[in-house]
């Protein structure tokens, strides 16, 4: 396929980053967008992105790959570890497992599959063991966050019918 907008992409970054400008200028719903190059942009997008996901750049500018295999079967132990808890919503934000509703009750089963606890979204996360450092001081709410990295939610049991 040949590249007309993701060229001098190298990496998932500057993919998201590039995508992002591009829609900003093309997208339909702008007064000078055209329905045509949009999706021209989000075909290249999507040809692209499997394979840029693991692509990556260090500090020093240095690209390198990474698998993140394990953390995707890390998550499927984890959610079905979970996932016939009654009450709880979980969902995958971005590459992190974040659970919410009612898990007062489960916070020992939490704890013992090393989620930690967030206050501010009162919510319970997973990072699939991966060290993490902030690099801002923004601070986002879960729908901040959910439209920062995309979301999807995993279906659970129903819940008891209570008579």
């Amino acid at each position: 396929m040949k590249l007309n907008y993701f060229a001098s992409c190298e990496t998932l970054e500057e993919l998201k980053r590039e995508y992002k400008k591009l829609l900003f200028i093309h997208h339909p719903d702008n007064k000078n967008g055209d329905e045509e190059i949009t999706k021209a942009i989000n075909g290249e997008y999507d040809f692209l992105f499997p394979r840029l996901k693991n692509t990556f750049k260090n500090a020093k500018g240095e690209q390198y790959t990474k698998q993140n295999d394990e953390s995707i079967n890390l998550y499927k132990d984890i959610i079905n570890s979970i996932i016939h808890l009654h009450n709880i919503n979980i969902e995958l934000i971005g590459s992190w497992l974040w659970v919410t509703g009612s898990t007062k009750e489960h916070k020992e089963l939490f704890k013992q599959l090393k989620f930690k606890w967030s206050p501010k979204k009162s919510a319970w996360y997973h990072n699939g063991n991966v060290p993490y450092r902030k690099k801002s001081r923004k601070n986002y709410d879960m729908n901040g966050l959910r439209n920062l990295f995309g979301s999807e939610e995993v279906k659970t049991s129903p819940s008891p019918l209570i008579n």
